[in-house]
């Protein structure tokens, strides 16, 4: 494996190589200036002007060549089409065959100016990710601000392929057109759904998701699983991928999602009633629910560990660890001990195992149905997170077997419990364990949990490198070229071995966005674990009624992301959604409070509705702007960036627990404005933070 220079020498297109974007040239260029300005050879000032200039430079180099290009496919395009006429008048089946075929020869060489495209943009955010890096200055803010804002802006044409769209427009409508269904009036504007049978339209409609970040519900969706593909692409799209994999054990691990989503939502409609019917306060149910939270935050370490050896084995043990967690749970009414309580919930965290669900998708699955099954998982959550409450509505009922009570307190455990003991059967009947060497073969690259698409990433340290020597000399390791093979030394490839070494390689982009997860993930748990208390204080509301509203909460998920994904996405950038719907979080925070006026139905419903909704938004462009700006060594290991989303995730759920169960000490009167409190404040900082770093997410 070698670094970004030498793949893209790799994978130009040789005759238009002295068109790309010159990165080992500015590379060479920005150790240059580092150098000079330790000595003191050269101004800060100096360095960001002739930089400046480069970039310029190389920016109008790779457009004027675009431009070129673009005409001479669109003079192509005017040929065929005038040929197109001429065969209306007079239709012979042999020329529409070599018609046709001229207009695959076109899509051909778009797909290869749209890769062209792509590899620049690619090197052009790598580059400015570097100088960044090196000189603690944000020069990318300042570089993207003035040239993407101008109204003459070359940089446009780079990032957003301004007017290739037109060509690819004009190719897949007449190749459509010359389908076999000529005579009909259907076209692609009429039915853009409508399939088009010829592989170069699949191919160039590929790659130009790719470089819009792929706006569609799927796309958008599957980027929640943060299992995403390698950086640059190929030549020749190459989407067949021959690898069988088992669907049953997919399936399975789809199960195991969905399931565990149930069982950590189940009992937040009956936390608050268990609590109290144990001798504990209401609010004690933060911690009843928070509890398996804390131990997720170190299970998914040792699931992401263990599943670098075997899949199976982790699924088994999850099993039997949540059987026995669910079963003690259910227990401890019985035994009227909240201690056994919080072991069974503790037991259930442990046995999480979503790293394991995620790296199986991302490292079995074949490439070719990634994208579906990554949503497959989205969904599943998803569909966990409504399922469980909605189901606990229904568990109302109260009878001894023996001495054994079942009520709606105790019935979520013994539902859970049957629920994985059949998984486990069906596990251990059904699963087929991948072998190593087929995992390796197929990811070559070191698709692991957290594989991100990491198309504007500079693999390094987020500390600027002159400020720190330890950093400057990583960065000169990173950069050490061996002969013109720019290969770097194997130690600074390796991904992550620890926390603390993953936390090093976040940039000041990359931070912002896990605040803003963090942020989200703590609202939403503030609002669902407080749930039941507040509404029994308030309205009085029976244990159905708050399972119903928090199913229909959980219901919106797969819609809001629909309209995200397919028409939201495709009108405003993520980084605009971003601080839209981080500002109307903060609005549903706000409505939240209780001030002056008494506590309606109403204004809990709305605001409560807002505030999820809003973060269910928020968490679809966050994860899919972090899977751009995560550094690529993250994408592999143990210690990657889906392992970090999760325990910033995590520990915000941990964190909004324990405030619930501190905050029942001073009153259910006082819990609702003092809960939201911290929720404003962290929310108002994670505004501020995103305004800060805004035009480095482009």
């Amino acid at each position: 494996m070698v670094n970004f220079g030498k793949k893209l020498k790799e994978r130009q297109i040789q005759e238009w190589q002295r068109y790309y974007i010159n990165y080992k040239l500015m590379k060479k260029k920005v150790k240059q200036y580092a150098h000079q300005i330790q000595i003191g050879s050269i101004e800060r000032r100096h360095v960001l002007k002739d930089f400046s200039r480069m970039l310029d430079n190389q920016i109008e180099k790779i457009v004027l060549f675009l431009l070129q290009q673009q005409g001479l496919l669109a003079s192509r395009i005017v040929k065929l089409g005038e040929q197109q006429d001429s065969l209306q008048q007079q239709p012979d089946i042999s020329k529409i065959s070599e018609l046709r075929e001229a207009y695959r020869a076109v899509g051909r060489d778009l797909l290869k100016l749209l890769i062209f495209v792509e590899m620049n943009a690619i090197g052009l955010r790598k580059i400015l990710k570097k100088f960044d890096k090196r000189f603690g200055y944000r020069f990318t803010d300042y570089y993207v601000k003035t040239r993407a804002n101008h109204p003459y802006s070359q940089l446009q044409q780079v990032f957003k392929h301004v007017g290739l769209g037109a060509v690819v427009g004009a190719v897949s409508r007449n190749l459509a057109d010359l389908q076999d269904r000529q005579g009909s009036y259907l076209s692609i504007y009429d039915q853009p759904a409508l399939p088009l049978q010829d592989p170069v339209i699949e191919s160039i409609k590929a790659a130009v998701d790719r470089l819009t970040h792929s706006t569609n519900f799927l796309h958008f969706l599957a980027q929640h699983a943060l299992t995403m593909q390698e950086e640059l692409p190929t030549p020749t799209e190459e989407y067949a991928d021959d690898q069988t994999y088992h669907f049953m054990s997919l399936l399975l691990n789809l199960a195991n999602t969905f399931l565990y989503m149930v069982n950590s939502y189940i009992i937040v409609p009956t936390a608050d009633d268990y609590s109290i019917s144990l001798g504990a306060a209401a609010t004690v149910c933060g911690i009843v629910i928070g509890a398996m939270a804390v131990a997720q935050v170190f299970s998914s370490v040792y699931f992401s560990a263990w599943s670098n050896k075997s899949y199976f084995k982790p699924l088994v043990f999850s099993s039997i660890v949540l059987l026995v967690g669910n079963i003690m749970y259910a227990l401890a009414y019985d035994l009227n001990s909240i201690a056994v309580l919080l072991m069974g919930r503790i037991f259930c965290g442990l046995g999480s195992a979503r790293a394991v669900n995620r790296r199986y998708i991302s490292d079995c699955v074949p490439l070719k149905i990634r994208l579906q099954a990554s949503a497959a998982f989205v969904s599943a959550s998803a569909l966990g997170m409504a399922c469980g409450p909605a189901l606990a509505g229904l568990l109302q009922t109260n009878f001894k077997i023996y001495k054994i009570t079942f009520n709606q307190d105790t019935l979520p455990g013994w539902v859970m419990s049957v629920a994985w003991l059949f998984y486990l059967i069906w596990l251990w009947i059904s699963f087929k364990e991948p072998s190593r060497e087929t995992d390796q073969k197929h990811t070559p690259e070191g698709h692991n949990a957290g594989q991100v698409e990491n198309d504007a990433l500079e693999s390094g340290l987020a500390q600027p490198l002159l400020y720190s020597s330890e950093a400057n000399q990583q960065d000169e390791d990173d950069d050490q070229e061996c002969d013109g093979t720019e290969e770097a030394p194997e130690e600074s490839r390796q991904p992550a071995t620890s926390l603390a070494a993953a936390y090093r390689l976040l940039t000041p982009s990359v931070k912002v966005q896990l605040l803003i997860y963090f942020m989200l993930k703590y609202a939403m748990e503030i609002l669902l674990s407080e749930s039941s208390v507040i509404t029994t204080y308030y309205f009085y509301w029976s244990t159905s009624t708050v399972a119903i509203f928090l199913a229909c909460l959980g219901l919106t998920v797969l819609p809001i992301n629909i309209v995200v994904g397919s028409y939201i996405s495709n009108m405003f950038e993520d980084r605009q959604i971003l601080l839209a719907s981080e500002i109307m979080v903060c609005l549903g925070i706000l409505l939240s409070f209780q001030i002056v006026i008494p506590y309606s139905v109403p204004q809990y419903v709305c605001s409560g509705l807002i505030m999820f909704v809003s973060a269910e938004v928020l968490e679809g462009v966050n994860l899919s702007l972090l899977s751009r700006v995560m550094s690529s060594r993250l994408s592999r290991g143990t210690y990657n960036g889906g392992l970090l989303s999760t325990e910033a995730g995590t520990i915000a759920r941990v964190i909004a627990d324990v405030t619930i169960t501190v905050a029942g000490y001073l009153g259910e009167s006082r819990l609702l404005n003092i809960t939201l409190l911290p929720s404003l404040l962290i929310c108002i900082s994670s505004i501020i933070a995103t305004c800060c770093t805004y035009n480095s997410l482009y």
